[in-house]
């Protein structure tokens, strides 16, 4: 009877072995590249990574490109097209997630065909893996580009309009220096993805004005030549919607993204080799639509157009050109006593009992000071009538919708013991921030540009900003859709990780 016994713990205990939890998953990336657009420094591609346990299949593709459909070369057939395919492949639509890295690269017309392909190579290459999750710090690659004014105004720093006067800055909001980093190995150790989540704008540009996938992409590159041979790095793009690299607007140096992508890549690697993968086939994959209020843009058109009527008027003549104020503000600003002449002179006439030369510094003084507030006030204009055209656009576009709510694609994701989730728009860093807070649980992560684009999704106390800056103005969505977003976020976030 006890040999009897021991033979059947014996099988069990093999049995369970053979049958042990076991994640599969397969990474693959096909170059998109759009060649035709000229000079190309830094490739741009479509990654994936396909997961799957004993009851789920997913997939996790990310595009080096600007967004997933609406903006940019990738049209709104993108998602619907990669998706239809890969249900054929066994993988339910709802369990696919698409991100964008948001860099401003120029990418081939079948990209949607490249991604498949990369899908069907990930599906081909599925092998048994160990996962495990950690977090990086980063803090030297990106800066909130919003400011907030002494006025209680907010603006943020663009090529697309002037920076305000340094002494009416009060301040710069926040960062978020957290990397999320998912690890996936082989069995025999060696690596075979690694998907890592950051907030930022990978905007830098290269120096050769060519064709980039910008900053994650040599982030990524850096990953993988730095981990095992074949292995995949997945960027996906977190809160970075008013995230700016450093030194953004620097015109003494040339635009460069390799450097911060390369620091990026480097601050990934550390924490990857903190984490120690084990073997969990936790795969959940949790997908819901949202119904978000649509804006109403009327008043901050009419606050916006009033502001800028307001301004024009206070515009006063001065007899300069740009001509003659440059040297006068030169002379002016170098030697502020004696600034028409030698100090001689002044002295000279000062003794003849005349005031020619400092009744002409005055005149020119009053002269430069209203030709400066002229520049001030046209400055001002500059960003009020770009985000002008950008809250008409959208409020032409709100109310061709013919409804007072738009739906938005939320997935919440579990792959081991990382967490997750994705919203469509360029959500500002302080809703992940949010987020994060509420939720309270180590290697939780949040996403945006994800499953299509609907614009900037600032907070509820940026949207009160009118004409601001960017993120107030190019955004469909009202001011409460904040609370209503993270309520569920963090409900679905609670679900797969409970």
């Amino acid at each position: 009877m006890k040999y009897a016994i021991g033979l059947l713990a014996v099988f069990v205990c093999s049995w369970n072995n053979a049958h042990a939890a076991t994640l599969l998953a397969g990474a693959a990336k096909v170059d998109i590249t759009d060649v035709d657009a000229g000079p190309v420094d830094g490739p741009m591609y479509a990654r994936a990574l396909v997961l799957k346990n004993d009851t789920t299949m997913a997939a996790i593709i990310t595009v080096d490109a600007v967004a997933i459909g609406e903006i940019g070369p990738i049209g709104n057939d993108y998602l619907p097209n990669v998706r239809a395919a890969l249900k054929k492949l066994g993988i339910p639509p709802t369990q696919v997630i698409a991100n964008a890295s948001h860099c401003h690269g120029l990418v081939c017309a079948d990209a949607d065909q490249r991604t498949i392909q990369a899908v069907k190579q990930a599906i081909e290459n599925l092998v048994p893996v160990r996962v495990g999750a950690g977090s990086g710090h980063e803090d030297g690659v990106s800066i909130n580009r919003r400011l907030k004014l002494k006025n209680g105004r907010e603006i943020d720093v663009r090529h697309a309009y002037s920076m305000p006067a340094d002494k009416d800055v009060a301040k710069v909001g926040p960062i978020d220096p957290e990397i999320g980093v998912l690890r996936l190995d082989r069995m025999d150790g060696r690596t075979l993805a690694v998907v890592y989540n950051f907030a930022c704008h990978p905007i830098q540009g290269a120096a050769s004005k060519g064709n980039t996938a910008d900053m994650t992409g040599f982030s990524s590159k850096v990953i993988e030549e730095n981990t095992s041979d074949g292995a995949v790095a997945l960027f996906v793009q977190g809160c970075g919607g008013d995230i700016n690299p450093v030194f953004y607007k620097d015109v003494d140096h040339p635009r460069d993204a390799e450097p911060l992508g390369n620091q990026l890549g480097l601050s990934t690697l550390k924490a990857y080799r903190k984490i120690q993968p084990t073997e969990d086939d936790r795969l959940q994959v949790i997908n819901e639509t949202l119904a978000l209020p649509r804006a109403d843009n009327a008043e901050k058109i009419a606050a916006t157009e009033s502001e800028i009527d307001r301004l024009l008027k206070t515009l006063r003549g001065t007899s300069l050109s740009f001509k003659t104020f440059m040297p006068l503000a030169v002379k002016y600003k170098l030697a502020p006593e004696f600034p028409s002449y030698y100090s001689h002179r002044y002295l000279h006439d000062e003794k003849l009992g005349r005031k020619d030369l400092p009744n002409l510094d005055a005149e020119n003084r009053q002269n430069i000071e209203r030709y400066i507030a002229n520049i001030h006030t046209m400055e001002q204009l500059t960003r009020l009538q770009t985000n002008l055209r950008l809250l008409k656009k959208h409020q032409a576009e709100n109310v061709a919708a013919g409804s007072r709510t738009v739906d938005v694609e939320l997935v919440a994701m579990r792959i081991g013991d990382f967490a997750l989730l994705t919203f469509p728009g360029e959500l500002t860093v302080q809703i992940g921030l949010n987020i994060k807070e509420k939720i309270q649980r180590k290697n939780t992560f949040v996403a945006g540009y994800t499953n299509g684009y609907i614009y900037y999704a600032p907070t509820t106390e940026q949207l009160l900003n009118v004409g601001g800056a960017q993120e107030d103005s190019d955004c469909i969505l009202a001011p409460d859709w904040q609370p209503i977003f993270e309520t569920k976020a963090v409900e679905m976030l609670k679900k797969i990780t409970n």
